[in-house]
């Protein structure tokens, strides 16, 4: 199948790998490269502010059957999406006409114009100057890919277990979805918006959407596409430009014990050879990555590949919501660009007029069914 008819399948989901965490790579993995940059201590430096902006998706689109795409296909692609991202940027007509009864109604052709479209529904989300969107798939030794994840060798997140799907099942049913997402849960339980602690963490400005935090610290897609890692011989941080979430990674260290848990995990680090890997646990149940429980496990590995790319690797695992382990893998490049501040906040106007809205509508059901 030719890969440019990615430009026409969307609905792919955001989201990766087998093999033993922490073991050898991944088929498809690409082969560090030595590289002279190095810390007063010997290590690789990896320092710097990296920029993640890309149109790969997370899992591979549906039928789109291998995870190397020609130069071809690939030009294809990215072609079509520039020039999709060239018109949104012109200037709209003043003289434009209405839009259509019941919002919009195009099919999306892309994955990011499919991300545009969920997150902005039906009526339409930020208007375009407001995104920075990739337009380019993820290069990795030299390859055009479809998907950042690797293994399984489908690019699918591996199936969820039935006792995972039940538990969450029984846990949206009596609350707002925790994961950090901005769209988690549009409704939800009775009470789901009684007050704005009950509300998704990403919606409350407190942690980045789609798992931008971290880990796996993955694409925004929309903005705010970069990273800053600050390493020094005993602590290495990596600061998030969506919602500035910042992660201490503890090299050497030993796991915190199991009863203290953190949003982001609890992350050490070590140095095998010259690559950074990071083993996190110690999660909780506020922010399910892709479903995950309490029990989820993520290493990460940190190699600088040449002076200005960084190859991030990461493997998922939770027996109690996977069969199997997943990875993935994406590069992240070197940039000049500064980090601005996010300026969303906890109780912003949004917020207030979400809850504003929740309290008119029990206002107006009290008067249809005669309570007061």
């Amino acid at each position: 199948m030719r890969y440019d008819k990615l430009i026409f399948v969307a609905c792919a989901a955001l989201g990766l790998a087998s093999t033993p965490l922490g073991a050898q790579a991944p088929r498809g993995a690409q082969t560090p490269k030595p590289t002279t940059a190095r810390t007063a201590d010997g290590h690789p430096d990896l320092s710097g502010t990296y920029d993640v902006a890309t149109m790969t998706p997370l899992e591979r689109p549906a039928g789109v059957d291998r995870l190397v795409v020609t130069k071809e296909e690939a030009d294809a692609a990215e072609t079509y999406e520039a020039q999709r991202q060239i018109k949104n940027d012109a200037p709209l007509d003043p003289n434009r006409g209405a839009p259509p009864v019941g919002g919009e109604n195009t099919t999306p052709k892309s994955y990011l114009e499919f991300l545009e479209k969920l997150g902005g529904g039906v009526v339409g989300g930020y208007n375009h100057f407001w995104l920075a969107e990739g337009n380019k798939l993820i290069t990795v030794d030299g390859q055009k890919r479809s998907s950042i994840v690797i293994d399984p060798e489908n690019g699918k997140i591996p199936k969820m277990k039935a006792e995972a799907i039940t538990r969450n099942a029984a846990l949206r049913a009596v609350s707002v979805n925790p994961a950090a997402n901005e769209g988690a849960a549009s409704a939800g339980p009775a009470g789901a918006f009684d007050g704005p602690e009950l509300r998704p963490l990403a919606e409350r400005c407190l942690l980045g959407f789609n798992s931008t935090s971290g880990p796996p610290t993955l694409p925004n897609y929309f903005y705010n596409n970069l990273k800053q890692i600050v390493q020094t011989p005993t602590q290495v941080m990596i600061v998030n430009e969506m919602v500035h979430d910042a992660r201490i990674v503890r090299i050497g260290a030993e796991h915190l014990p199991k009863s203290v848990r953190k949003w982001m995990g609890d992350s050490v680090g070590h140095w095998e050879g010259d690559t950074l890997v990071v083993d996190t646990t110690n999660f909780t149940s506020k922010t399910q990555f892709q479903g995950a429980s309490e029990n989820l496990h993520i290493v990460e590995r940190f190699t600088r590949v040449d002076p200005k790319t960084v190859l991030y690797r990461f493997t998922v695992e939770d027996p109690t919501t996977w069969d199997r382990p997943w990875t993935g893998e994406y590069p992240w490049n070197a940039t000049s660009e500064k980090l601005y501040e996010y300026a969303c906040h906890e109780g912003n106007y949004s917020l207030e007029n979400m809850l504003r809205g929740a309290r008119a509508k029990e206002a107006e059901d009290a008067k249809k069914t005669g309570k007061q």
